[in-house]
């Protein structure tokens, strides 16, 4: 019988097979496919998008077309984590029919999305392993579909996090933002910094460390930009077999990129996946990302 949240439950204590029933929560910068969420038993709470008076839930009110549309003539757009009184209802809904659950969230160095599942989930009185995915996106999709395979193999959920937390410490993310305006805006670029990239047309490349968002380098030239974020990539080839190429709505680049990354790296495997909306607002539309988790077993 479908809960309020559309899922079904078979057996609202275990699986049919034996293994652990663990229900994964996250939040729409997972970038998961709300059917395989469905199947999976991951459930998705969805970041707002705030234009002005309007609020939008992300990936669910508003598709990426309109949210384009609108940040090209908005004067002030931003972003907020869930409200607390969602995740409450969520656990609790949860808490009698799984044997565990797993809370992994965009990264607390950006967001407070963590902290406030966490306040929700002892308001609920409910066990909850954390996870600070120190990212977004790509990689942390990557860490739920590789958590839900440690799952399948028997893996409790204290030993899914320690694997996820190696997966982490494995992670090279860059970024390189069509706009420093709109990073001046949410904080993350300062004034100053701003007019100089400005006057001397600096590109910024950035990288994620330990969840934060800092500069790697400032390069004259977006060509020199990509460059080195592709040279970046080329110094852990030996480790990397699959690497994702993001972009806020500028599909012709990321193809360009595919293609430089084929003609370089042929036999590593590549994938083109759209940032969410809130990348949208605090880098600007345009923006270009890559992203690779090392591995020792390639």
């Amino acid at each position: 019988m479908p809960d309020d949240w559309g899922y079904s439950f078979n057996n609202p204590a275990r699986e049919k097979d034996g293994m652990r029933k663990i229900a994964w929560v996250t939040d729409s910068t997972s970038t998961l496919d709300p059917l395989f969420a469905e199947q999976n038993h991951v459930y998705i709470v969805p970041l707002r998008i705030v234009f002005g008076e309007e609020c939008y839930r992300e990936t669910e009110d508003i598709s990426s077309e309109l949210f384009y549309a609108k940040l090209s003539e908005a004067s002030r757009a931003s972003s907020s984590q869930p409200p607390i009184g969602e995740f409450i209802e969520l656990y609790e809904s949860l808490k009698d029919r799984y044997d565990e659950i797993i809370a992994i969230h965009c990264s607390t160095a950006l967001s407070g999305t963590l902290h406030t599942s966490m306040q929700a989930a002892e308001i609920a009185g409910v066990t909850v392993t954390a996870i600070d995915s120190r990212a977004g996106a790509y990689p942390l999709r990557e860490m739920i579909l590789q958590g839900l395979e440690w799952q399948k193999q028997g893996h409790k959920a204290s030993e899914i996090k320690l694997q996820i937390e190696q997966m982490i410490d494995n992670m090279s993310f860059y970024l390189i933002p069509a706009s420093l305006q709109h990073l001046h805006r949410s904080g993350r670029v300062s004034g100053t910094q701003l007019i100089l990239s400005q006057l001397l047309k600096i590109h910024l490349l950035l990288r994620f460390e330990e969840g934060k968002v800092v500069v790697n380098e400032k390069i004259r030239t977006f060509k020199r930009a990509k460059q080195r974020m592709l040279d970046v990539l080329k110094l852990d080839m030996g480790k990397v077999k699959h690497v994702c190429i993001m972009h806020a709505n500028n599909q012709e680049e990321a193809v360009t990129i595919k293609q430089q990354i084929a003609n370089l790296l042929p036999r590593l495997k590549t994938e083109i996946m759209p940032f969410i909306p809130v990348v949208g607002i605090h880098a600007g539309a345009g923006t270009i990302g890559l992203c690779w988790i090392r591995s020792e077993t390639v």
